[in-house]
């Protein structure tokens, strides 16, 4: 296991002692510097003052959290929140979103499902609370078309996934076991050998042959497949009505009772902006990429973007009930003893948003708060 991995792992250890391994939490791809203050072309804040002077957003540069990058490019979360100004941060890894939350350096999140689960574990249910979805799927399998022609062809093969116990992690080593196959899921060493890349380096270890593949999320799958990889498996197919939950938003516990005035606004500004985006795709892909470029200086080629964003959906349904079901899977590879995730949700301000959109309201699966 590389040193990086056991450094984190040892952090998640000491900050759980009754875990044998927390899930980790990379949960999708970064591209851009670590908790990046986006202080660039922010809108004004104008208008009524809600109950806090400034929410402080923590968000990941990719594709699966475009919600966020739409929002915040397009003004839509600012004005919903009138006089409260948005402060956005990035990160690249969920660990360092989750401990920004729990030292109060932002309010609410954007995140995927593992570093959810993990940082409610980690807690003991007292910090975080999902209170809305944001993007389902966007991860896929791709391979060597020389090495790789059929699923069967991956055993004896090496298939990076994005770290130890990331949402894409616990999702191959699940679909190995189903395979039948056997890979020790600390070390990666198996009938498969899954080799813990990097996404930003995934494509660099992909041309030089060190991975034959990789189970990652948008938009390197698609990086990959302008370097002449193959989509082999599209994760939506594994799930029912072809949906998991890719991205959560989160918030902490504290600032959600203090303001949930604010929190109310926030998710009317991605309900508003998840409606942008899928009325306007190419305009909202074009803002997307337009934040990606103000972030990291680089906007993705259209070969990468316009081939990843098709796989991407916006929903506010946080598929409560596919979170469930990725903590199962991650018990099962023996990455997580069972966790304990009655309260992980709080979706009344969400589904008042929703009712008063004239939309339906969504589920938290028996999961949410009393």
């Amino acid at each position: 296991m590389p040193a990086t991995t056991r450094t984190t792992l040892r952090r998640g250890l000491a900050a759980a002692a009754a875990l044998p391994l927390l899930i980790g939490a990379l949960a999708s791809c970064g591209y851009g510097s670590e908790a990046k203050n986006d202080e660039k072309k922010n809108v004004a804040a104008e208008g009524d003052k809600l109950s806090a002077d400034t929410v402080r957003l923590g968000y990941f540069p990719n594709l699966t959290h475009a919600t966020a990058l739409v929002g915040d490019q397009e003004g839509i979360l600012q004005k919903e929140l009138g006089g409260t100004k948005l402060v956005p941060t990035t990160f690249n890894a969920g660990p360092s979103e989750i401990e920004a939350l729990n030292a109060g350096s932002i309010d609410i999140g954007f995140i995927g499902p593992s570093p959810s689960i993990n940082g409610y574990v980690k807690t003991k249910g007292t910090n975080l609370r999902i209170v809305g979805g944001s993007a389902s799927g966007g991860v896929k399998l791709v391979v060597n078309p020389a090495k790789i022609k059929t699923l069967d062809d991956l055993k004896g093969k090496k298939i990076a996934t994005p770290q130890l116990g990331n949402t894409q992690d616990v999702a191959f080593l699940n679909w190995i076991s189903e395979k039948g196959w056997k890979v020790d899921a600390q070390s990666g060493k198996g009938d498969v050998s899954v080799v813990r890349t990097d996404n930003k380096v995934t494509p660099n270890a992909y041309a030089s042959g060190a991975i034959d593949g990789a189970w990652v999320p948008e938009p390197t799958a698609s990086k990959l497949v302008s370097d002449g990889a193959k989509v082999l498996l599209d994760e939506s197919d594994l799930w029912p009505d072809k949906k998991f939950v890719i991205t959560n938003i989160i918030v902490s516990q504290k600032f959600l009772a203090a303001h949930p005035d604010v929190v109310e606004a926030f998710l009317r500004g991605t309900v508003k902006t998840n409606e942008w985006i899928n009325a306007n795709p190419d305009k909202a892909k074009a803002s997307a990429n337009a934040k990606l470029k103000d972030l990291s200086g680089k906007a993705l080629g259209a070969k990468v973007i316009d081939a990843a964003w098709p796989s991407i959906q916006f929903i506010n349904d946080p598929l409560a009930a596919t979170l469930q079901a990725q903590a199962d899977h991650a018990v099962k590879a023996g990455l997580l003893k069972q966790p304990e995730l009655s309260g992980i949700y709080d979706l009344k301000p969400l589904n008042k948003v929703l009712k008063a959109a004239g939309q339906p309201e969504v589920s938290d699966a028996g999961l949410g708060a009393k």
